[in-house]
C-alpha cells in the first residue's frame, strides 16, 4: 500500500469532522462505523504512514517555533482516550509534546474561572499540547451533575438558567483567540456505544492487570448514559467551528479510531505549510566549514 495522499486523508476524515454544530445530531454517528477501511491491519498500515508524516511534522513544528497545535480528547469512559494518545503520539519527539490529563478540579482550581487550570496548561509554540478531558467537563460532568457548581463558588446570581449557553460562548470565544494567536485547535470526542462500553467494563473487571482501569463511579456514570449523550451533542453543536472543529470519531473499533485521531492531525499541520528554519549567510559558511574540516583526513 502507498502512503496515502492528502486528499485520500481528506476524504477518511470528512465524515466525522464537525465545523458547524447546529444541525449535529449524534445519532447520525455509527459508533461500529470503520469508513472505508476493511480491516484492521489494512489501518494498521495507513497508521504506520500517518505517524512518520506525523513525526516529520512535528519535528518542523518544533524547529520552527510559530506554531503550536491543541489536541482536545473527551469521551465517556472506556472510549479508549488513553491509549488513542499513546498509539498516535507515540513517535513523535517527547520534548516537543505535553500531555495534561484533567481529573475533578483541586480547591486552588475551583477559586479561580472555569477555564483557568487549562489556559495555564496551554502548549508554547512549536509544541503540540494534548488535553485528556478539558475545560468541557465544565459543560459534561458538570452539567450532568449540577450540583457541582455549588462548590465554583459563583456568585448566585450570575447563575442563571442561560449558565450552559454563557460557557459555550466563552470557551468558543477562548478557542477563537487561541486560533488568531497561532495554536492549531482540533478536538476528538470518541464516540463509544454503550455496548461496547460494557464489553470493556467487563474485561477491566476480568483481567486483573487491568482491574486498576476500573471504579465503582464508573457504573454509577453508566446509569446516566442518555444525559451524557444529550450534553455532548449540546456542546457540539455549540462549539463546533472551523477555527476549532470538532472530530466525532466511531470508537467502538480502536484500531480504526485511532488511524482517524491521526489523520486529522496530519490533515491540520499539513495545512500550515511548515518549514525548517532557513540558516542566515554566516549560519551557512560555519556549516561549509565545518564540513569541510571534518573532511580532511587529518580531522
Amino acid at each position: 500500500m502507498k502512503d496515502p495522499k492528502p486528499k485520500v486523508v481528506r476524504r477518511l476524515i470528512r465524515p466525522f469532522e464537525v465545523t458547524d454544530g447546529r444541525h449535529f445530531k449524534l445519532k447520525d454517528v455509527d459508533p461500529r462505523d470503520h469508513g472505508e477501511i476493511a480491516s484492521r491491519e489494512a489501518a494498521d498500515r495507513w497508521l504506520g504512514f500517518g505517524l512518520e508524516r506525523l513525526a516529520d511534522l512535528q519535528d518542523k513544528l518544533y524547529a520552527r517555533s510559530t506554531w503550536s497545535a491543541l489536541l482536545v480528547f473527551q469521551a465517556m469512559d472506556a472510549a479508549g482516550k488513553d491509549s488513542t494518545i499513546k498509539h498516535v503520539m507515540s513517535g513523535v519527539n517527547p520534548q516537543g509534546c505535553q500531555v495534561f490529563s484533567f481529573k475533578a478540579p483541586s480547591e486552588e482550581d475551583l477559586r479561580h474561572d472555569f477555564l483557568w487550570r487549562c489556559a495555564r496548561c496551554l502548549p508554547e509554540r512549536g509544541r503540540i499540547g494534548i488535553f485528556n478531558r478539558s475545560y468541557y467537563e465544565e459543560v459534561l460532568v458538570v452539567r450532568v451533575h449540577d450540583e457541582l457548581l455549588e462548590r465554583q463558588s459563583i456568585p448566585a446570581a450570575l447563575v442563571t438558567k442561560d449558565i450552559w449557553k454563557e460557557r459555550f460562548e466563552d470557551i468558543r470565544c477562548f478557542e477563537r483567540h487561541l486560533h488568531r494567536n497561532g495554536t492549531v485547535v482540533l478536538k476528538f470526542f470518541l464516540h463509544v456505544s454503550k455496548k461496547e462500553q460494557r464489553k470493556r467494563f467487563l474485561e477491566r473487571l476480568e483481567k486483573p492487570e487491568k482491574n486498576w482501569k476500573f471504579s465503582s463511579r464508573d457504573l454509577e456514570e453508566r446509569k446516566l448514559w442518555s444525559d451524557y449523550q444529550s450534553a455532548y451533542e449540546n456542546m457540539i453543536q455549540h462549539t463546533a467551528t472551523p477555527d476549532a472543529p470538532w472530530y466525532v470519531v466511531p470508537a467502538d473499533h480502536k484500531w480504526f479510531t485511532r488511524l482517524v485521531v491521526a489523520a486529522a492531525i496530519v490533515h491540520a499541520l499539513d495545512g500550515l505549510d511548515l518549514k525548517r528554519p532557513p540558516l542566515d549567510p554566516a549560519e551557512q559558511r560555519a556549516l561549509e566549514a565545518g564540513r569541510a574540516a571534518l573532511r580532511r583526513k587529518d580531522a
